[in-house]
């Protein structure tokens, strides 16, 4: 009888430390994920032709509001950020088929966009309006919907949406970077760009003999969020919380007096809100 119990105790003596040797490996290899994926690198997509949010310095190097507030993302999340230079027409996909996990990009929330990928809530607001060449009779944005008005458009972005829904007349002319369009403008191939304000008053001003403006607000208010994959709930959340706190603690004010101090002085002179107003 005696032997009888002593099995028993022993048989139970051996469950139980199972159960907690269990109980402690898999606490162990919760923790060990959790890690790794801290560890793991946060691939950012941006198109690096937008000055001064998206941009590159005279080494290559990417520089610019956004690529500080990814880096200070990375930095929050415990994660190595690399930079990734892509079209704008290419975030997307480059998103969805994961050779990126986010879009930092000056990306502005669409509904179309909303049908392919999530959005975290806005950090910033744009508009877009009219950079203009000098020769060219077109005044405001409803001149451009003639028939033999040309535009240049930088692919991908909400102004091609805009004008596609708005100006059916006129003719496009497809870009895959900024800088091209502002080139077609100022030698007089397109009447006009639509882009946003800072960069149609800065290449305005760079170039007064051969463009003129109208920074009057197109269409409504355009909200900038971080894009990412719908399935990523819990990143949407964490990058969520960040903006709170970047807020907060005054990280876009300090992105604001970086690189764009002269811009929020010119805003406010012209009664226009600052983008992170």
């Amino acid at each position: 009888m005696k032997n009888k119990y002593f099995i028993v105790l022993l048989t139970l003596l051996f469950s139980t430390t199972l159960l907690f040797g269990c109980g402690k490996s898999s606490e162990q290899s919760k923790q060990a994920s959790v890690n790794a994926e801290s560890k793991k690198e946060l691939v950012v997509g941006m198109s690096l032709d937008f000055v001064p949010f998206e941009t590159t310095d005279a080494n290559g190097k990417p520089t610019g509001v956004g690529v500080d507030m990814a880096y200070d993302l990375g930095k929050a999340l415990g994660r190595e950020v690399r930079i990734e230079n892509i079209a704008r027409s290419g975030l997307i996909p480059a998103l969805q088929t994961k050779k990126i996990d986010m879009i930092i990009s000056s990306m502005t929330i669409t509904e179309e966009r909303l049908k392919s990928i999530d959005f975290s809530k806005p950090y910033a607001k744009g508009w877009m309006c009219l950079l203009i060449n000098k020769n060219s009779p077109v005044e405001k944005v409803e001149d451009l919907n003639v028939k033999g008005r040309k535009i240049a458009i930088h692919n991908g972005t909400i102004a091609y949406n805009y004008a596609q829904k708005n100006l059916p007349n006129a003719e496009m002319l497809l870009f895959e970077d900024v800088k091209t369009c502002i080139l077609e403008v100022i030698q007089g191939k397109a009447d006009a760009m639509i882009y946003d304000q800072i960069t149609v008053y800065d290449t305005w001003k760079a170039n007064e003999a051969a463009t003129k403006v109208n920074l009057t607000p197109i269409d409504s208010k355009m909200n900038w969020g971080v894009g990412i994959r719908k399935e990523d709930k819990e990143l949407t959340e964490k990058v969520n919380a960040f903006i709170d706190e970047y807020k907060k603690n005054g990280g876009f004010d300090k992105l604001a007096d970086k690189y764009l101090s002269d811009k929020k002085k010119t805003f406010e002179e012209l009664g226009i809100p600052f983008f992170f107003d």
